[in-house]
């Protein structure tokens, strides 16, 4: 090996250190397991929602996704799940030249007792995408795969959110 090789061998890993470096002291962090502050939960509402979210939960947490409402410590309600589709431009002649893509969620969270832990909230997401009457089916797919995207989006954000929910499982006592 050259001199010159050996130089940008050494340049090389000394870049690579200190990238390493950098991000050691930035903070950064893979995201591992969610902590959700519960041991078992319920998902009821929009089958297709429902679905991912409980892989998403079984697969980055400890807590247990079950069947049955009665042996769950919370419920999750998927209240509702809306897809909407808005035109945002046209061109001269009249043609769609853009969309926007809008995907919502909302939810609420119960325990056993049906006390309202969470109340209602909502993950709104929002997508734009240029349009062509020429190329339909590739925009099709373009957009069921944004659709796609959004809804992962929207399962991250919930399991994030239930994650800094602050809820006291204790049962209350009638005096």
């Amino acid at each position: 090996m050259t001199s010159n090789g050996r130089f940008f061998a050494g340049v090389s890993r000394l870049a690579a250190l200190a990238l390493c470096l950098a991000l050691a002291a930035c903070g950064f962090h893979l995201r591992g397991e969610a902590a959700l502050p519960f041991d078992t939960l319920f998902i009821s509402g929009s089958p297709s929602f429902s679905t991912q979210l409980a892989r998403a939960i079984r697969a980055g947490s400890k807590t247990r996704v079950i069947d049955n409402p009665k042996d769950a410590q919370v419920t999750l309600q998927v209240v509702g799940e809306q897809n909407e589709r808005v035109i945002l431009s046209l061109s001269g002649s009249g043609r769609v030249r853009e969309i926007q893509l809008r995907y919502r969620i909302s939810y609420r969270l119960t325990d056993r007792e049906s006390r309202e832990l969470l109340p209602t909230s909502e993950v709104q997401l929002k997508r734009d995408l240029t349009y062509s009457d020429t190329d339909v089916l590739g925009k099709e797919q373009e957009e069921a795969l944004l659709i796609r995207d959004m809804r992962s989006d929207a399962i991250q954000q919930v399991v994030r959110r239930l994650q800094l929910a602050h809820i006291d499982l204790t049962p209350k006592s009638t005096p």
